[in-house]
């Protein structure tokens, strides 16, 4: 196993659609050319729905012919979510040859950087088993959901920090009807976005 730098791009606020266009090239990229280097985008999404591979729309709770918002269906994996400012969304785009050709390997990669992120700031997050994300008690504070082409990822993960949770309660988030969401602030108030960014 070979490993690689990650580069780091901030886009800041972005739509949604915009950021999966700019995922899929980055992914077309690596598919033609397997030793560019794996990044992660850092971003924030206006307030949008995005529904995985297996999601029903049993887990919506709005009438979709009166809903005027924003609504997709991608490629992911993973039921129902929603996205706002002040949640950070991480998109690694990585080859998973040059480290471990396992997506569950990779998923709980994934939540391990979010549990010891979360450690940063005093709180004890954890994982609960067969359920993907990172949860402090029964609260999901980060929901993920990726898609892999050739062993190349796309997709990632959301980590609520300051966001409104209105939005959550119009959906069953990730399908799971017994759990609720948090977020950083709930724990660490007025904790600054751009420094959870840079952590």
């Amino acid at each position: 196993m070979t490993e690689k730098k990650i580069l780091v791009e901030n886009l800041g606020i972005i739509p949604y659609e915009q950021a999966w266009d700019y995922q899929k090239k980055l992914v077309q990229q690596r598919l033609e050319n397997p030793d560019l280097e794996d990044i992660l985008l850092l971003l924030e999404h206006p307030p949008v729905y995005t529904l995985g591979t297996g999601s029903t729309v049993d887990n919506l709770k709005f009438d979709l012919n009166k809903f005027s918002g924003q609504l997709f269906r991608t490629e992911r994996g993973g039921e129902v979510t929603y996205h706002c400012l002040g949640q950070i969304v991480m998109y690694p785009i990585v080859n998973l040859r040059h480290h471990q050709q396992d997506l569950h390997w990779y998923l709980r990669q994934l939540e391990e950087v979010v549990i010891q992120l979360l450690a940063i700031y005093g709180i004890k997050a954890q994982r609960i088993e067969g359920l993907t994300g990172v949860w402090v008690g029964d609260a999901k504070i980060s929901a993920m959901g990726i898609k892999a082409k050739r062993w190349i990822t796309m997709h990632g993960l959301a980590l609520n920090v300051c966001c409104n949770l209105s939005g959550f309660e119009q959906i069953i988030p990730c399908g799971i009807r017994d759990k609720s969401v948090t977020r950083l602030v709930d724990f660490v108030p007025d904790v600054p976005i751009d420094e959870v960014k840079k952590n």
